[in-house]
């Protein structure tokens, strides 16, 4: 195996991969390593954790000969962030898995391992296979939209994902994230599905796909069945196993008769937050919100330190006046998650769930966030 291939678009690509690699590989050292595979003029890496399998393709133009090898990821990596931009050549010797990298002024020589103890790509299905036509720019902003709401909890493990659901017959997926306090849903009506499915995609490869989407142009085939999902991009696919478990009803939870409702500039609430934050209790986060005709307050204070503040914003608010506590945190983050100048806020009373809704909303996309609230002490 002998290639020539660019130092930066080399080190671009194993960069992105080795977010796959886990630090933890002690059972299975191979998972160490990148998998390079040239066939033709094509190039094929492959990083794995099992759980999760990372490919990318790049087309190579000086290639001597075809081959396969396994290459340490770390002191590979290492060694290219070293390098300005020049042209590096591979050569492998197979026989005794060795790998020269020669550059302008040098070489080095690593040990590579066999490719056969490589886990292999999981396959999707045809028997069992859905599949999903989507926008790289789509796919983007959903995930950006629920990824901060999802759960890390080992006792409800269905949580800790982004739940796909897709409804066949009016053509639409909703994305949900929940941890319990706060919930987003995200419905996308852009699309194209085959049929009434659903699965949840973990955290970690939501958040790889989030790195490498910003890239993307062209449209995002995804295919998934029981286990595992497949993510096909122009330079990249994502192969990983799907949450298994029942995702709890999500409408359920969503309360539909709120007579209180505030519009408010987004910005400037988030500001408000953000200021009046600082002087809240480092353990519980509360922060108080008082609705009074067209103003809102936000206070907060630490009485351990003998510390307050409070901040003003002015409102549009139809219904009566309230006090409200939030966990400070999770109200900035979803403050922070909403692209609308203005929202609008729907309440209940001052023990049910918040809903948060972009004022501004679009043919394409529907939108609603909901926070718990907290006890006020009196």
């Amino acid at each position: 195996m002998n290639f020539v291939v660019s130092s930066s678009e080399l080190l671009n690509r194993l960069q992105t991969l080795s977010k796959v690699i886990s630090s933890k590989n002690a059972s299975l050292p191979i998972l160490d390593n990148f998998l390079f595979q040239l066939k033709g003029n094509e190039l094929k890496i492959t990083a794995s954790d099992i759980e999760i399998t990372f490919v990318t393709t790049m087309n190579i133009e000086n290639v001597i000969s075809e081959g396969e090898i396994s290459i340490p990821a770390k002191r590979l990596t290492d060694l290219l962030r070293e390098f300005s931009e020049q042209p590096l050549e591979f050569k492998i010797d197979n026989s005794t898995s060795s790998v020269e990298i020669r550059w302008n002024s040098g070489k080095s020589n690593i040990t590579g391992a066999n490719v056969d103890e490589f886990p292999s790509l999981p396959v999707i299905s045809d028997e069992t296979k859905s599949t999903i036509g989507i926008t790289a720019d789509a796919l983007l902003e959903s995930i950006n939209r629920t990824l901060f709401a999802t759960a890390d909890d080992q006792l409800r493990p269905a949580m800790n994902g982004i739940y796909f659901d897709l409804n066949g017959e009016n053509g639409s997926l909703t994305f949900v994230a929940s941890d319990a306090h706060k919930l987003v849903k995200y419905i996308r009506n852009d699309v194209t599905i085959e049929k009434t499915a659903s699965f949840i995609l973990p955290r970690k490869p939501a958040s790889l796909l989030r790195s490498i989407l910003t890239k993307e142009e062209e449209n995002v085939k995804i295919e998934f069945d029981e286990k595992n999902v497949l993510f096909l991009l122009n330079n990249y696919v994502l192969v990983c196993r799907l949450i298994e478990g029942v995702y709890p009803s999500y409408n359920s939870v969503i309360p539909k008769n709120n007579p209180n409702k505030i519009t408010v500039d987004r910005v400037d609430l988030l500001n408000s937050i953000r200021r009046v934050a600082t002087f809240s209790n480092q353990v519980s986060n509360l922060i108080k919100l008082e609705i009074t005709g067209n103003e809102l307050t936000a206070y907060a204070q630490d009485l351990d330190f003998s510390v307050s503040g409070d901040d003003c914003v002015s409102c549009q608010y139809d219904g009566t006046d309230m006090e409200i506590g939030f966990k400070s945190t999770f109200l900035i983050e979803i403050l922070a998650n909403i692209n609308s100048q203005n929202i609008l806020i729907e309440l209940a009373d001052s023990t049910r769930a918040a809903l948060f809704v972009p004022f501004d909303k679009s043919e394409k996309e529907d939108l609603i966030m909901l926070l718990m609230p907290m006890m006020i002490n009196s």
